[in-house]
Order: structure tokens, then C-alpha cells, then sequence
């Protein structure tokens, strides 16, 4: 196969927008690239201020926890020795001697067992209510409208529990989380 040699064009009137073109390209993305960097830059300054303003307001609210628990660190130290006597004396009836970490390993692993001993009981009962139920539930027209009306009443106080806990699990706040 012979071998085509391509000649380049030298005239400037075929070169020369193509050029321009990409000249002006060049400066335009310089200036873009300029225009990003300094758009950057005052991100960077802003971000750097929010965060020393937040900073200084944890530093401020650091030092208002600090004055709080120095409060409370007083306050326990002058009246918690006579709460704790006070609080020990009226419910000397429960203390177990003597008053031992031993004792207490005891305690907590004799209270471990009767709970676990009481679950077959515990399990008894849950399926006499639910027969109980079932049993309302089959008789349902010889339900009186007062028995009815405590059922309802309690499935009231029921879901105002569950509302109460809810909100007292966001925060105490009726409309949502906390951010």
C-alpha cells in the first residue's frame, strides 16, 4: 500500500479561529478557576468563623456547666452527709447485716433466681387471662356497656402512657426530635 502523507496547512486564515477559539477557552476557564478559587477561599474564611463562634459559645456554656456542678458539688457536701443519715434511718427495716459487698453479691443473685423461679407462674397466669379474653370475646353479647366502658378506658390510659413516654423520650417535645 503506498503511504499517504498528509500535508499540514500553514495558512493562517484555516488555523486561526481554531486558535482564537481555544485562546479565549483557556482565559475563560483561568477565569472560572480564578472565580472558584476565590469563591473557596471566603468558604473557607466563613466556615473558619462559625467555627470559632462555636467555639466561644461552647467555651461559654463549658463554664456555666462548671459554675453548676460546682453548685451542686457544694450543696452535697453540705447537706448530703445529713440526707443520706436521714434516708438510712427510715429504712433501716431493709438493711441485711452486715452490709457487705458479699452480702449484697447475695442478694442480687437470690433476687436472679426468684425471678427466674416465678416465670412458670407468671406463664400460668398469662394464658388464664388470654382464655379469659377469648372467653369475653365469645360471649360478647352478654357484655354489659359499663364493662365495656372500663375495657375502653383503660386502652385510653394505655396509648396516654405510651404519648406520655414518647415525648418524654424526644426531649419533652410534642413535635419531634431534638436536631
Amino acid at each position: 500500500m503506498p503511504r499517504t502523507t498528509v500535508k499540514k496547512c500553514s495558512s493562517s486564515h484555516l488555523s486561526s479561529p481554531s486558535l482564537a477559539y481555544r485562546r479565549h477557552k483557556r482565559k475563560l476557564s483561568g477565569e472560572r478557576s480564578e472565580e472558584r478559587r476565590t469563591r473557596l477561599h471566603q468558604a473557607i474564611a466563613s466556615f473558619a468563623t462559625v467555627k470559632l463562634q462555636v467555639a466561644v459559645l461552647m467555651a461559654s456554656k463549658l463554664q456555666q456547666l462548671q459554675s453548676k456542678a460546682s453548685q451542686a458539688s457544694q450543696f452535697v457536701a453540705k447537706h448530703g452527709t445529713a440526707y443520706y443519715k436521714q434516708l438510712m434511718e427510715q429504712n433501716k427495716q431493709h438493711v441485711q447485716e452486715p452490709p457487705t459487698v458479699e452480702k449484697c453479691n447475695l442478694l442480687a443473685k437470690q433476687l436472679f433466681y426468684t425471678r427466674l423461679a416465678s416465670i412458670p407462674g407468671r406463664y400460668e397466669s398469662f394464658w388464664k387471662e388470654l382464655d379469659y379474653l377469648k372467653h369475653i370475646w365469645k360471649n360478647r353479647q352478654e357484655l354489659k356497656v359499663e364493662d365495656a366502658g372500663i375495657a375502653a378506658l383503660f386502652g385510653l390510659e394505655c396509648f396516654a402512657w405510651f404519648c406520655a413516654g414518647e415525648i418524654v423520650g424526644r426531649g419533652f417535645t410534642i413535635t419531634g426530635y431534638y436536631p
